[in-house]
Protein backbone atom coordinates (compact mmCIF):
# COMPACT_ATOMS: atom_id res chain seq x y z
CA UNK A 1 0.00 0.00 0.00
CA UNK A 2 1.50 3.34 -1.05
CA UNK A 3 2.21 6.19 1.37
CA UNK A 4 -0.19 8.32 -0.66
CA UNK A 5 -3.06 5.84 -0.11
CA UNK A 6 -2.39 5.67 3.64
CA UNK A 7 -2.26 9.47 3.87
CA UNK A 8 -5.54 9.97 1.99
CA UNK A 9 -7.35 7.31 4.09
CA UNK A 10 -6.25 9.06 7.27
CA UNK A 11 -7.32 12.49 6.00
CA UNK A 12 -11.08 13.18 5.93
CA UNK A 13 -12.53 14.54 2.71
CA UNK A 14 -12.55 18.33 3.07
CA UNK A 15 -12.37 21.41 0.92
CA UNK A 16 -8.83 22.80 1.10
CA UNK A 17 -8.57 26.58 0.89
CA UNK A 18 -6.25 29.18 2.34
CA UNK A 19 -2.78 30.63 1.95
CA UNK A 20 0.63 28.95 1.70
CA UNK A 21 4.04 29.83 0.27
CA UNK A 22 6.33 28.17 -2.24
CA UNK A 23 10.04 28.68 -2.95
CA UNK A 24 10.03 30.08 -6.50
CA UNK A 25 13.10 29.18 -8.56
CA UNK A 26 14.89 31.59 -10.86
CA UNK A 27 14.05 31.65 -14.55
CA UNK A 28 10.26 31.62 -14.36
CA UNK A 29 7.72 34.37 -13.80
CA UNK A 30 5.32 34.42 -10.85
CA UNK A 31 2.45 33.80 -13.27
CA UNK A 32 4.21 30.73 -14.65
CA UNK A 33 4.81 29.49 -11.11
CA UNK A 34 1.04 29.62 -10.48
CA UNK A 35 0.34 27.72 -13.70
CA UNK A 36 2.83 25.06 -12.63
CA UNK A 37 1.12 24.77 -9.24
CA UNK A 38 -2.23 24.34 -10.98
CA UNK A 39 -0.71 21.61 -13.12
CA UNK A 40 0.08 19.65 -9.94
CA UNK A 41 -3.05 20.58 -7.98
CA UNK A 42 -5.78 20.00 -10.60
CA UNK A 43 -5.45 16.17 -10.77
CA UNK A 44 -4.61 15.77 -7.06
CA UNK A 45 -6.67 14.04 -4.39
CA UNK A 46 -6.06 16.90 -1.96
CA UNK A 47 -7.93 19.43 -4.08
CA UNK A 48 -10.53 17.05 -5.60
CA UNK A 49 -13.21 18.13 -3.05
CA UNK A 50 -12.60 21.81 -3.93
CA UNK A 51 -13.02 21.06 -7.64
CA UNK A 52 -16.22 19.10 -6.96
CA UNK A 53 -17.64 22.01 -4.98
CA UNK A 54 -16.68 24.45 -7.74
CA UNK A 55 -18.33 22.26 -10.37
CA UNK A 56 -21.53 22.10 -8.30
CA UNK A 57 -21.51 25.86 -7.82
CA UNK A 58 -21.21 26.44 -11.55
CA UNK A 59 -24.08 24.06 -12.23
CA UNK A 60 -26.25 26.39 -10.14
CA UNK A 61 -25.25 29.48 -12.14
CA UNK A 62 -27.74 31.14 -14.43
CA UNK A 63 -27.38 31.06 -18.21
CA UNK A 64 -26.16 34.67 -18.26
CA UNK A 65 -23.56 33.99 -15.55
CA UNK A 66 -22.17 31.09 -17.52
CA UNK A 67 -22.09 33.17 -20.68
CA UNK A 68 -20.13 35.97 -18.98
CA UNK A 69 -17.52 33.56 -17.66
CA UNK A 70 -14.47 33.89 -19.92
CA UNK A 71 -12.60 30.80 -18.71
CA UNK A 72 -14.99 27.88 -18.59
CA UNK A 73 -12.35 25.41 -17.44
CA UNK A 74 -12.70 24.16 -13.88
CA UNK A 75 -9.31 24.54 -12.24
CA UNK A 76 -8.02 25.15 -8.73
CA UNK A 77 -8.41 28.89 -8.14
CA UNK A 78 -5.01 30.32 -7.25
CA UNK A 79 -3.38 33.76 -7.01
CA UNK A 80 -0.19 35.23 -5.55
CA UNK A 81 0.47 37.84 -2.89
CA UNK A 82 3.30 39.81 -4.43
CA UNK A 83 5.14 39.16 -7.69
CA UNK A 84 8.76 38.09 -8.04
CA UNK A 85 10.65 38.84 -11.25
CA UNK A 86 11.93 35.83 -13.25
CA UNK A 87 15.47 36.67 -12.07
CA UNK A 88 14.43 36.51 -8.40
CA UNK A 89 13.99 33.48 -6.17
CA UNK A 90 12.40 32.95 -2.79
CA UNK A 91 9.07 33.26 -1.00
CA UNK A 92 6.06 33.43 -3.32
CA UNK A 93 2.80 33.51 -1.38
CA UNK A 94 -0.14 31.75 -3.02
CA UNK A 95 -3.83 31.80 -2.14
CA UNK A 96 -6.20 28.89 -2.87
CA UNK A 97 -9.97 29.43 -3.29
CA UNK A 98 -11.26 31.84 -0.66
CA UNK A 99 -7.66 32.33 0.45
CA UNK A 100 -7.16 34.62 -2.55
CA UNK A 101 -9.22 37.24 -0.70
CA UNK A 102 -6.47 37.48 1.93
CA UNK A 103 -3.61 38.05 -0.52
CA UNK A 104 -3.96 41.83 -0.35
CA UNK A 105 -2.83 41.68 3.28
CA UNK A 106 0.51 40.20 2.23
CA UNK A 107 1.16 43.02 -0.23
CA UNK A 108 1.27 45.41 2.72
CA UNK A 109 3.46 43.36 5.07
CA UNK A 110 7.24 43.64 5.56
CA UNK A 111 9.60 41.61 3.40
CA UNK A 112 13.21 40.48 3.82
CA UNK A 113 15.49 40.33 0.78
CA UNK A 114 19.07 39.34 0.04
CA UNK A 115 20.53 40.96 -3.06
CA UNK A 116 23.89 40.91 -4.82
CA UNK A 117 25.00 44.30 -6.16
CA UNK A 118 27.57 44.29 -8.99
CA UNK A 119 29.42 47.57 -9.56
CA UNK A 120 30.68 49.13 -12.77
CA UNK A 121 27.67 48.76 -15.10
CA UNK A 122 24.24 50.35 -15.34
CA UNK A 123 21.36 48.77 -17.32
CA UNK A 124 17.92 49.91 -18.37
CA UNK A 125 16.20 47.43 -16.02
CA UNK A 126 18.70 47.98 -13.18
CA UNK A 127 19.57 44.25 -13.17
CA UNK A 128 21.78 41.79 -15.06
CA UNK A 129 19.12 40.86 -17.63
CA UNK A 130 18.81 44.39 -19.02
CA UNK A 131 20.72 46.25 -21.72
CA UNK A 132 23.82 48.26 -20.88
CA UNK A 133 23.32 52.02 -20.60
CA UNK A 134 26.58 52.96 -18.93
CA UNK A 135 29.92 51.59 -17.79
CA UNK A 136 31.90 53.30 -15.06
CA UNK A 137 35.15 52.84 -13.08
CA UNK A 138 34.98 50.86 -9.89
CA UNK A 139 38.52 50.34 -8.57
CA UNK A 140 38.06 53.18 -6.08
CA UNK A 141 35.17 51.40 -4.32
CA UNK A 142 35.97 49.83 -0.96
CA UNK A 143 33.94 47.93 1.61
CA UNK A 144 34.17 50.91 3.95
CA UNK A 145 32.79 53.24 1.27
CA UNK A 146 29.83 50.95 0.66
CA UNK A 147 29.03 50.69 4.37
CA UNK A 148 29.13 54.47 4.67
CA UNK A 149 26.93 54.98 1.59
CA UNK A 150 24.31 52.54 2.86
CA UNK A 151 23.44 54.89 5.70
CA UNK A 152 21.47 57.18 3.36
CA UNK A 153 19.21 54.26 2.38
CA UNK A 154 18.06 53.42 5.92
CA UNK A 155 14.79 54.64 7.35
CA UNK A 156 12.24 56.57 5.30
CA UNK A 157 13.19 58.25 2.01
CA UNK A 158 11.79 59.00 -1.43
CA UNK A 159 12.64 56.37 -4.06
CA UNK A 160 12.35 56.46 -7.84
CA UNK A 161 10.99 53.18 -9.33
CA UNK A 162 12.97 51.33 -12.03
CA UNK A 163 12.57 53.20 -15.30
CA UNK A 164 12.21 50.53 -17.96
CA UNK A 165 10.79 47.41 -16.38
CA UNK A 166 8.10 48.34 -13.85
CA UNK A 167 7.07 51.87 -14.71
CA UNK A 168 4.40 52.73 -17.25
CA UNK A 169 2.54 55.91 -18.09
CA UNK A 170 -1.00 55.72 -19.44
CA UNK A 171 -0.51 51.98 -19.85
CA UNK A 172 2.57 52.32 -22.07
CA UNK A 173 6.23 51.55 -21.22
CA UNK A 174 8.41 54.66 -21.15
CA UNK A 175 10.81 53.52 -23.84
CA UNK A 176 7.93 53.24 -26.34
CA UNK A 177 7.40 57.01 -26.09
CA UNK A 178 11.04 57.51 -27.11
CA UNK A 179 10.78 55.10 -30.04
CA UNK A 180 7.65 56.88 -31.29
CA UNK A 181 9.22 60.31 -30.91
CA UNK A 182 6.67 61.36 -28.30
CA UNK A 183 7.27 63.25 -25.09
CA UNK A 184 6.71 61.57 -21.75
CA UNK A 185 3.20 62.64 -20.58
CA UNK A 186 4.27 63.72 -17.10
CA UNK A 187 7.15 63.63 -14.68
CA UNK A 188 8.12 60.50 -12.81
CA UNK A 189 7.16 60.74 -9.16
CA UNK A 190 9.24 59.42 -6.30
CA UNK A 191 7.48 57.36 -3.67
CA UNK A 192 8.10 57.20 0.06
CA UNK A 193 9.55 53.86 1.14
CA UNK A 194 11.00 52.61 4.39
CA UNK A 195 13.98 50.38 5.04
CA UNK A 196 13.74 48.95 8.55
CA UNK A 197 17.08 47.16 8.39
CA UNK A 198 19.96 47.20 5.88
CA UNK A 199 23.28 45.44 6.30
CA UNK A 200 26.26 44.41 4.23
CA UNK A 201 26.66 40.67 4.79
CA UNK A 202 29.40 39.91 2.25
CA UNK A 203 32.07 41.91 0.40
CA UNK A 204 33.39 40.29 -2.78
CA UNK A 205 36.58 41.58 -4.36
CA UNK A 206 36.81 41.57 -8.13
CA UNK A 207 37.92 38.20 -9.44
CA UNK A 208 36.62 36.31 -6.39
CA UNK A 209 33.03 35.88 -7.58
CA UNK A 210 31.17 34.67 -10.68
CA UNK A 211 28.86 37.65 -11.21
CA UNK A 212 29.23 39.31 -14.61
CA UNK A 213 27.55 42.26 -16.29
CA UNK A 214 25.51 41.82 -19.48
CA UNK A 215 27.07 42.65 -22.84
CA UNK A 216 23.94 43.52 -24.84
CA UNK A 217 23.95 47.30 -25.25
CA UNK A 218 20.92 49.57 -25.30
CA UNK A 219 19.91 51.50 -28.40
CA UNK A 220 19.91 55.30 -28.53
CA UNK A 221 16.14 55.46 -27.82
CA UNK A 222 16.57 53.78 -24.44
CA UNK A 223 19.64 55.90 -23.66
CA UNK A 224 17.73 59.07 -24.56
CA UNK A 225 14.81 58.42 -22.25
CA UNK A 226 17.07 57.24 -19.42
CA UNK A 227 19.20 60.39 -19.58
CA UNK A 228 16.13 62.60 -19.74
CA UNK A 229 14.42 61.00 -16.77
CA UNK A 230 17.54 60.77 -14.62
CA UNK A 231 18.24 64.46 -15.16
CA UNK A 232 14.59 65.31 -14.57
CA UNK A 233 14.56 63.53 -11.22
CA UNK A 234 18.18 64.33 -10.34
CA UNK A 235 19.22 60.68 -10.11
CA UNK A 236 21.66 60.58 -13.04
CA UNK A 237 24.39 57.99 -12.45
CA UNK A 238 27.84 59.36 -11.82
CA UNK A 239 28.93 61.87 -14.46
CA UNK A 240 32.39 61.94 -15.99
CA UNK A 241 33.29 64.74 -13.58
CA UNK A 242 32.14 62.71 -10.58
CA UNK A 243 33.99 59.67 -11.87
CA UNK A 244 37.11 61.75 -12.29
CA UNK A 245 36.78 63.04 -8.74
CA UNK A 246 36.32 59.51 -7.41
CA UNK A 247 39.37 58.31 -9.32
CA UNK A 248 41.41 61.27 -8.13
CA UNK A 249 40.53 60.44 -4.52
CA UNK A 250 41.59 56.87 -5.15
CA UNK A 251 44.87 57.97 -6.72
CA UNK A 252 45.54 60.27 -3.75
CA UNK A 253 45.17 57.31 -1.40
CA UNK A 254 47.68 55.33 -3.48
CA UNK A 255 50.13 58.24 -3.53
CA UNK A 256 49.86 58.64 0.23
CA UNK A 257 50.77 54.99 0.73
CA UNK A 258 53.86 55.49 -1.45
CA UNK A 259 55.17 58.73 0.13
CA UNK A 260 58.16 57.02 1.69
CA UNK A 261 59.22 55.36 -1.55
CA UNK A 262 61.54 56.67 -4.21
CA UNK A 263 59.96 59.22 -6.53
CA UNK A 264 61.15 57.29 -9.56
CA UNK A 265 58.67 54.50 -8.96
CA UNK A 266 55.83 56.98 -9.55
CA UNK A 267 57.07 57.89 -13.02
CA UNK A 268 54.77 56.67 -15.81
CA UNK A 269 56.32 54.26 -18.34
CA UNK A 270 56.55 55.35 -21.97
CA UNK A 271 53.09 55.66 -23.51
CA UNK A 272 52.20 52.63 -25.60
CA UNK A 273 50.43 52.93 -28.89
CA UNK A 274 46.70 53.19 -28.43
CA UNK A 275 44.42 50.42 -29.62
CA UNK A 276 41.76 51.00 -32.24
CA UNK A 277 38.78 52.96 -31.00
CA UNK A 278 35.71 50.93 -30.03
CA UNK A 279 32.67 50.90 -32.36
CA UNK A 280 30.57 54.04 -32.41
CA UNK A 281 27.36 54.15 -30.38
CA UNK A 282 25.30 53.98 -33.59
CA UNK A 283 27.13 50.82 -34.70
CA UNK A 284 26.74 49.36 -31.22
CA UNK A 285 23.02 50.16 -31.21
CA UNK A 286 22.58 48.46 -34.59
CA UNK A 287 24.48 45.37 -33.47
CA UNK A 288 22.37 45.09 -30.30
CA UNK A 289 19.05 45.57 -32.04
CA UNK A 290 18.71 49.28 -31.35
CA UNK A 291 16.86 51.68 -33.61
CA UNK A 292 18.71 52.64 -36.82
CA UNK A 293 19.11 56.28 -37.79
CA UNK A 294 16.67 57.46 -40.45
CA UNK A 295 19.45 59.07 -42.53
CA UNK A 296 22.68 57.78 -44.04
CA UNK A 297 24.68 60.40 -42.15
CA UNK A 298 23.17 60.20 -38.70
CA UNK A 299 23.46 63.02 -36.22
CA UNK A 300 25.52 62.23 -33.09
CA UNK A 301 23.48 59.95 -30.83
CA UNK A 302 23.73 59.43 -27.08
CA UNK A 303 26.30 56.77 -26.47
CA UNK A 304 27.09 54.36 -23.71
CA UNK A 305 29.71 56.08 -21.59
CA UNK A 306 32.79 53.97 -21.02
CA UNK A 307 35.77 55.26 -19.12
CA UNK A 308 39.12 53.97 -20.49
CA UNK A 309 40.15 53.22 -16.93
CA UNK A 310 37.10 50.99 -16.56
CA UNK A 311 38.23 49.00 -19.62
CA UNK A 312 41.73 48.62 -18.19
CA UNK A 313 40.56 47.39 -14.80
CA UNK A 314 38.06 45.00 -16.39
CA UNK A 315 41.06 43.25 -17.98
CA UNK A 316 42.59 43.01 -14.52
CA UNK A 317 40.39 41.51 -11.82
CA UNK A 318 36.89 42.74 -12.61
CA UNK A 319 34.40 44.72 -10.52
CA UNK A 320 33.66 44.13 -6.85
CA UNK A 321 30.25 43.03 -5.61
CA UNK A 322 28.40 43.04 -2.30
CA UNK A 323 25.63 41.00 -0.78
CA UNK A 324 23.04 43.04 1.11
CA UNK A 325 20.28 41.95 3.46
CA UNK A 326 17.34 44.28 4.00
CA UNK A 327 13.93 44.41 5.66
CA UNK A 328 11.59 46.73 3.78
CA UNK A 329 7.98 47.81 3.67
CA UNK A 330 5.50 47.67 0.80
CA UNK A 331 6.37 49.34 -2.51
CA UNK A 332 10.17 49.12 -2.15
CA UNK A 333 12.26 48.38 -5.27
CA UNK A 334 15.49 46.50 -4.54
CA UNK A 335 16.73 47.19 -8.08
CA UNK A 336 16.44 50.93 -7.51
CA UNK A 337 18.49 50.62 -4.34
CA UNK A 338 21.26 48.80 -6.26
CA UNK A 339 21.21 51.44 -9.02
CA UNK A 340 21.21 54.38 -6.60
CA UNK A 341 24.00 52.84 -4.50
CA UNK A 342 26.25 52.75 -7.56
CA UNK A 343 25.55 56.42 -8.30
CA UNK A 344 26.20 57.34 -4.64
CA UNK A 345 29.66 55.75 -4.92
CA UNK A 346 30.62 57.66 -8.06
CA UNK A 347 30.17 54.59 -10.25
CA UNK A 348 27.29 52.47 -11.56
CA UNK A 349 25.67 49.28 -10.30
CA UNK A 350 23.09 46.64 -11.09
CA UNK A 351 21.27 43.88 -9.22
CA UNK A 352 22.89 40.53 -10.04
CA UNK A 353 20.82 38.32 -7.72
CA UNK A 354 17.70 38.66 -5.59
CA UNK A 355 16.12 36.32 -3.05
CA UNK A 356 13.07 37.03 -0.92
CA UNK A 357 13.77 35.12 2.29
CA UNK A 358 10.69 36.19 4.23
CA UNK A 359 7.30 37.77 3.58
CA UNK A 360 4.97 38.23 6.51
CA UNK A 361 4.79 34.98 8.47
CA UNK A 362 6.35 32.84 5.72
CA UNK A 363 10.10 32.25 5.80
CA UNK A 364 12.45 30.05 3.77
CA UNK A 365 13.53 26.93 5.61
CA UNK A 366 10.57 27.07 8.01
CA UNK A 367 7.11 26.97 6.47
CA UNK A 368 7.69 27.39 2.72
CA UNK A 369 7.16 24.52 0.26
CA UNK A 370 10.31 23.72 -1.68
CA UNK A 371 9.82 23.78 -5.45
CA UNK A 372 11.58 20.44 -5.86
CA UNK A 373 8.92 18.76 -3.68
CA UNK A 374 6.32 19.27 -6.40
CA UNK A 375 8.20 16.91 -8.69
CA UNK A 376 8.33 14.22 -6.00
CA UNK A 377 4.61 13.64 -6.14
CA UNK A 378 1.52 14.36 -4.05
CA UNK A 379 2.62 11.95 -1.34
CA UNK A 380 5.43 14.45 -0.61
CA UNK A 381 3.90 17.87 -1.21
CA UNK A 382 0.32 16.95 -0.24
CA UNK A 383 0.77 16.60 3.55
CA UNK A 384 2.92 19.72 3.67
CA UNK A 385 0.46 21.92 1.79
CA UNK A 386 -2.44 20.50 3.82
CA UNK A 387 -0.66 21.27 7.10
CA UNK A 388 -0.02 24.91 6.17
CA UNK A 389 -3.58 25.41 4.86
CA UNK A 390 -5.01 23.87 8.05
CA UNK A 391 -2.89 26.22 10.15
CA UNK A 392 -4.04 29.19 8.09
CA UNK A 393 -7.70 28.10 8.42
CA UNK A 394 -7.37 27.71 12.19
CA UNK A 395 -5.77 31.12 12.51
CA UNK A 396 -8.48 32.78 10.42
CA UNK A 397 -11.44 30.75 11.77
CA UNK A 398 -12.75 33.65 13.86
CA UNK A 399 -12.69 36.07 10.92
CA UNK A 400 -14.37 33.49 8.66
CA UNK A 401 -17.15 32.87 11.19
CA UNK A 402 -17.79 36.58 11.49
CA UNK A 403 -18.01 36.86 7.70
CA UNK A 404 -20.56 34.03 7.51
CA UNK A 405 -22.63 35.61 10.27
CA UNK A 406 -22.74 38.94 8.41
CA UNK A 407 -23.82 37.30 5.14
CA UNK A 408 -26.59 35.18 6.70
Amino acid sequence: MSANTIWRRMTPKKIMEGVFAVHKPTGISSAQALRDLQHHFNPSELFAPWLEAERAARDRESHNQRKRRKDKRIQVKIGHGGTLDPLATGVLIAGIGKGTKSLQDFLLCTKVYEAVVLFGTDTDTYDRVGKVLKRAPYDHITKEMVEEALEQFRGKFMQLPPLFSALKMNGKPLYEYAREGKEIPREIERREVEVLNLELVEWMEGGTHSHVAPTDEAGHAEINVANMLWKQEDVQPATNEEEATARENFEQKKRKLSEDQDDLILERPPTKSRKAAPPSSAETAMMSGGLPSPSEDPAPQPSIETCPAAEEESKDKGPPAVRLRMTVTSGFYVRSLCHDLGAALGSAALMAELERTRQGEFELGKNVLEWEDLGKGEEVWGPRVEKVLDEWHEKNKTDSSAEVARSS
